[in-house]
């Protein structure tokens, strides 16, 4: 399976729709993939240092934070967007990440003395919201309906995707917040939901 048709499979699961909504047929290749993948976060790869590591953690943490639910860090999602800002993001995509990445820890010493990690709840959703203003602009904020990963959105839309996608498609993800439904590629339009019922989950990749 390559790049896109990774990016695509997961975009389908973080859409909430099934491929056959979308118009969309999965090859069978798609489809062991997303049903028999091993845990992606397991890989044995190492690219950011532990200051990096950490602030990643936070950043995704105040993206989908622990309340009632576990949060990003619960479900493993730091380790997966470090795993595929390296092996699935493009040049182009990767640069706007890690230069994003570099700026915004950068700065947040400059202003506040301290890594984004250390600051308080507050602050850090302040400048996160502060990043997102600034990239406004971004095609990604009006990307349609179909989920596509847009390859020139700025390092917060970037964190963001990933994020949830990490999120969504991990089994914390998937049984603690989304309903499991052991029997994945099959999707029941007409299954009714109750105010307060999460939605179903595909599969977890």
């Amino acid at each position: 399976m390559n790049r896109r048709e990774f990016l695509e499979c997961a975009a389908l699961l973080i859409g909430g729709v099934s491929a056959s909504q979308m118009g969309i047929t999965l090859t069978v290749e798609q489809q062991q993939h997303m049903a028999a993948a091993p845990n992606y976060i397991d890989r044995k790869m190492s690219y950011f240092n532990a200051a990096q590591r950490a602030t990643l953690a936070m950043l995704t943490e105040t993206v989908i934070p622990r309340t009632e639910s576990p949060g990003a860090i619960d479900a493993g999602v730091p380790r997966f967007v470090e795993l595929m800002v390296f092996e699935w993001l493009n040049e182009q995509e990767r640069s706007l990440f890690v230069d994003g990445f570099a700026a915004l820890m950068a700065q947040v010493q400059r202003d506040h003395q301290q890594p984004f990690e250390a600051l308080s709840e507050k602050t850090r959703i302040n400048i996160l919201e502060d990043l997102e203003s600034a990239a406004s602009d971004s095609s990604w904020y009006s990307f349609g309906e179909i989920p596509v990963y847009v390859s020139d959105a700025p390092f917060i839309c970037q964190l963001k995707e990933l994020t949830i996608w990490g999120f969504f498609t991990s089994e914390v993800g998937g049984t603690q917040v989304l309903r499991y439904e052991a029997m994945p590629m099959k999707f029941d339009g007409h299954q009714k939901l109750h105010d307060d019922d999460s939605s179903w989950v595909s599969v977890l990749i």
